[in-house]
């Protein structure tokens, strides 16, 4: 596409909030418009909320002409960049919440933005500001269904939500929204005092008692609750995305292999261990926690705060995910067709790399898995993996396993909005065993090939070296991608061993090939490969199926 054509996509937007101001440029070309492709994102550490209080008091005064001068500095250099890029003016806006929305000379502070700049502000009221922000959720998943909060630095929102076709429901009137963001609670818990006093006990009852009945002002739909099971938590915003890192700095897996928030799962129990918390936080031997900054550090309490109020208010909760939809997703996913935002974030982000014959190639990766039984992988990554099956293919062999392993979390999809770590964890093995597998990376790459494995639950694991490994007989019988004759098919199914266990069965045969015994070394090496990982030395963590490979014409 031609440059003057593509800039028709292209949508600047700044993100007036509480505790700073985000500008972003973002390509809407209809192929990857679901994923949200960023090209510039840049943060101006501008707290409007702070702007609005004196150090000795906490009665709120007008935003300050030197804060108001800042804005407009950074607005004019935003103007300035979104040129460069070719953005059309008509598809430029800034979108003001809370911090902007209670301000003393709001009205000011916008006449200002809008002389200076030739913007008009966009004030987003407080229920609305909650439905952009379960849009913003929406778009961080393949599918959401749960309750969602979005912790700014003065407010907080709290809905429900539930996506199915690319239609997304929620609380009729968007959300209720509560004065409790992250800075608000800091200052005033500051106010109330040491923790047990009177007036701290007050105000967490306060705390506690409009959160409780905000729940049941959503009115929490009955089929959000599964049989014995609790509601998921769908966790937005900046003190939020702070609490989610933490968190990770403290998983199990050490040290955790993706370093994006979005799409980051924990369960109830980790989400509400404020104690580990702070500890990890404020312990002088702790070193400096990724994407964690000293003014994130600094509302921790509060965050730890509103998360024990939580416990007492919310239902129950099974797990808890972290999201990265803010007020730019949220607007950009809000205005998208339903055909558009039902796309499975993994395949459209997989979609510019696919060869002619990815949906030949489905099929026999799907004829690689025994029927019946449930599928290890929904289609949707099956899917994706054809698509990506060759992206590496012209890479060095040295480093080919290696760039597939890391693709997902800092390689070729790694910005992709809307994949779950499971998604990456589970792409990023199959991909490398499709370039040969643990056997063909570098020491460096090793460890963090088994970090990703531990990311899987119960034989998930397994199933994606299998697959990865069948998948690199595809890749060697149709090189680039294309199926033009039937070299290969592929037939599985489940028998028993010698001993009553599950056994997979799978048959290769090639019908162009006069004699069996023609088989190159590439494509013997690759069927052994697949008959390794049948052997129980070679299983993941103890899961794992005896294979039991046979050859054809």
């Amino acid at each position: 596409m031609a440059g003057l054509e593509r800039c028709e996509y292209y949508h600047g937007l700044v993100d007036m909030g509480s505790n700073g101001i985000r500008f972003s440029i973002t390509d809407l070309q209809p192929p990857t418009a679901r994923i949200l492709p960023t090209l510039y994102l840049s943060r101006a550490a501008i707290s409007l909320y702070d702007a609005q209080f004196t150090p000795s008091s906490n009665d709120p005064i007008p935003i300050p002409h030197e804060t108001i001068e800042r804005v407009i500095k950074a607005l004019l250099r935003f103007k300035s960049t979104c040129h460069d890029f070719g953005v059309p003016e008509h598809q430029i806006r800034i979108v003001a919440t809370e911090a902007t929305r209670k301000a003393i000379n709001s009205q000011e502070f916008q006449n200002v933005i809008h002389e200076k700049t030739g913007w008009k502000v966009q004030l987003l009221e407080k229920e609305v500001e909650g439905r952009v922000g379960a849009y913003g959720v929406a778009s961080s998943y393949a599918n959401v269904s749960g309750l969602v909060m979005d912790l700014g630095g003065g407010s907080t929102q709290l809905t429900w939500i539930m996506t199915a076709d690319g239609e997304v429901r929620m609380y009729e009137r968007g959300s209720v929204s509560l004065p409790y963001g992250a800075a608000a609670l800091a200052k005033r818990l500051e106010a109330a005092g040491a923790k047990g006093s009177k007036a701290y006990k007050t105000f967490e009852q306060e705390v506690m008692g409009d959160l409780s009945d905000a729940v049941r002002q959503i009115d929490i739909p009955k089929e959000l609750f599964k049989q014995g099971e609790g509601l998921h938590l769908y966790l937005s915003g900046g003190g939020f995305r702070g609490w989610g890192f933490v968190l990770m700095s403290q998983h199990s897996i050490r040290p955790y292999p993706i370093p994006i928030i979005n799409g980051f799962k924990v369960k109830e129990y980790s989400f509400q261990d404020t104690q580990a918390v702070r500890a990890a936080v404020f312990d002088e031997d702790t070193p400096d926690i990724f994407r964690v900054s000293q003014r994130r550090a600094s509302q921790v309490p509060a965050v730890a705060f509103l998360v024990d109020c939580l416990s007492k208010a919310l239902p129950t909760i099974q797990d808890v995910h972290f999201c990265q939809g803010g007020v730019r997703e949220g607007m950009h996913f809000a205005e998208m067709e339903p055909m558009q935002r039902k796309e499975d974030p993994i395949v459209t982000a997989t979609k510019a790399y696919a060869r002619e014959s990815a949906p030949e190639i489905v099929g026999l990766l799907l004829s690689a898995l025994p029927t019946p039984s449930p599928l290890p992988f929904n289609t949707a990554l099956i899917q994706a993996f054809a698509q990506a099956l060759y992206a590496h293919a012209a890479f060095p062999k040295d480093v080919c396993a290696g760039a597939a392993l890391r693709s997902t979390s800092t390689g070729f999809f790694a910005s992709t909005h809307g994949m779950s770590h499971e998604q990456r964890a589970v792409l990023a093995i199959l991909l490398c065993e499709r370039y040969g597998g643990f056997r063909s990376l570098s020491p460096t790459e090793q460890d963090f090939y088994h970090r990703l494995l531990q990311l899987l639950p119960g034989d998930l694991s397994w199933w994606c070296v299998h697959l990865g490994r069948v998948a690199a007989v595809v890749a060697v019988v149709y090189p680039a991608g294309v199926i033009r004759e039937q070299r290969l098919d592929i037939q599985t199914t489940w028998a028993a061993t010698k001993k009553g266990n599950d056994k997979v069965c799978i048959s290769f045969s090639f019908p162009t090939l006069a004699r069996v015994d023609e088989m190159d070394e590439a494509l013997n090496d690759a069927l052994e490969q697949v008959d390794k990982a049948g052997k129980k030395k070679n299983w993941v963590a103890g899961h794992g199926y005896k294979v039991e490979v046979s050859i054809g014409k």
